[in-house]
């Protein structure tokens, strides 16, 4: 074993434990039985009849930021990006980021024929690609104090609340109809600088007054909390007495409608302590201890920030990449709470931290990506892929007994139902009793 393959020692040392609780899990929460009764015209049931059943789509979200549409240097390359999103994900997290979508105070730039900011396409654009290609946006992030805007950051509190006020309103009015999960605050843990903060960054109620604004706007839509992988997954970690868990046990207990839990995992470490700093994120009996923790609040979680970087190009880097990716999202998947989960950046050399192909900021940052800079998909591309298309997917031949029923089981999500060579559209949920009738 080299030493690099050395990230995956706990994946295999508990590979017994997390076999099992991800084969029970996904039966028990992400499959579903279905009963499909068959009739003809004349209320007659059908019997001895042939049903093919395929499934087309996922009712779990999985998906990526979409910060890089139509951002990239070429129009090959864009097209590629496009073509690669749509191909696989069925979720795309879109920036709401106020600093830059709103640079200057009443202008802001939800049009699609904005002026570009890099990594900041105008949400208009992002709209129209994800109806496109029947993939669901979610926001990011409605109060995240770093991307204040320029123009408000030394105004008193008041001010920079009435503000947010008339924020969260103009885009409810906009785009509440189109976004149903609406992120409200992000990485609220962090210890800022006083000087770089907002004069109600270390409001004590940030948390509640946020959410209780949000939710004046936004009634119907989800909101969720987000913070930070180092204050979730790591050593930070201390069951119900770890900070996230009592700032949203305390929101919660303030009467603040937290529907949603974010749960970040950048895995922003240099290779050479790659494995010392990552021995719990990969630690599967600590993944399952914290989701378990978090799942005691009875809300859906979601990985919204994902990275897992593979330093380099070789050959055994990305399959090191991949594993680590098949590994984690079926262990996410498995787990009754989880309700989606984002990858970060789709491709490489276009991270925050590495802009267009800088590798100065590291090969952390540069190779986090599933494609590689010049725009061909690496294994762990394919790994998420092939789980959700291949893995992860029902198809199957059933017959209508004497009643005119048959029965399947099946992963959540829409169907096709084939018979006698007709197709049918059918869905089968978590929330519903999947009982279908069907007049053919």
């Amino acid at each position: 074993m080299s030493d690099r393959r050395k990230v995956l020692e706990s994946f295999e040392k508990y590979k017994d434990y997390t076999d099992e609780r991800i084969k029970d899990g996904i039966e028990k929460y992400r499959k579903g039985c279905a009963s499909i009764t068959l009739k003809d015209k004349s209320g007659n049931l059908l019997k001895n009849v042939k049903i093919v059943v395929k499934q087309k789509t996922h009712e779990f979200k999985f998906g990526a930021n979409l910060f890089m549409l139509e951002e990239l240097e070429t129009p090959e390359k864009n097209e590629l990006y496009k073509k690669y999103f749509s191909d696989v994900f069925n979720m795309a997290t879109l920036p709401f980021y106020w600093k830059d979508l709103e640079p200057i105070a009443g202008k802001p730039r939800f049009s699609k024929n904005s002026e570009r900011i890099y990594r900041r396409p105008p949400i208009d654009l992002c709209l129209e690609f994800c109806e496109e290609n029947n993939i669901e946006p979610r926001e990011h992030c409605l109060n995240y104090d770093p991307y204040t805007p320029d123009w408000l950051i030394d105004k008193p509190a008041e001010i920079v609340k009435e503000k947010l006020d008339e924020r969260m309103k103009i885009l409810s009015e906009r785009y509440a109809d189109k976004i149903y999960c609406w992120e409200v605050t992000n990485e609220t843990l962090y210890n800022r600088l006083a000087d770089k903060t907002t004069s109600i960054y270390r409001d004590p109620n940030l948390i509640e007054w946020s959410f209780e604004t949000a939710e004046k706007y936004f009634p119907e839509n989800e909101l969720a909390i987000n913070d930070a992988h180092c204050n979730i997954w790591s050593y930070a970690f201390n069951y119900e007495r770890s900070a996230y868990y009592m700032q949203i046990e305390r929101a919660l207990r303030n009467g603040a409608r937290i529907d949603a839990i974010g749960l970040q995992f950048h895995m922003f470490f240099k290779r050479e302590d790659e494995q010392k700093e990552t021995i719990l994120f990969y630690d599967p009996r600590h993944l399952y201890a914290v989701m378990d923790t978090y799942a005691k609040f009875q809300k859906p979680l979601q990985i919204t920030e994902l990275t897992i970087p593979a330093y380099s190009e070789t050959a055994e880097d990305e399959a090191i990449q991949a594993e680590l990716i098949e590994r984690l999202y079926s262990i996410w998947f498995s787990h009754s709470n989880v309700e989606q989960i984002i990858y970060w950046n789709l491709v490489d050399g276009y991270a925050a931290f590495a802009p267009q192909g800088d590798m100065t900021a590291g090969e952390n940052y540069y190779y986090g990506g599933l494609i590689r800079f010049d725009m061909t998909p690496k294994p762990a591309y394919y790994a998420i892929k092939n789980l959700f298309e291949k893995i992860w997917h029902t198809e199957e031949e059933i017959v209508t007994d004497s009643n005119g029923e048959a029965k399947f089981k099946g992963f959540y999500g829409e169907y096709e139902v084939i018979i006698d060579g007709k197709v049918y559209n059918v869905k089968l949920s978590k929330n519903s009793d999947n009982i279908i009738l069907l007049e053919v």
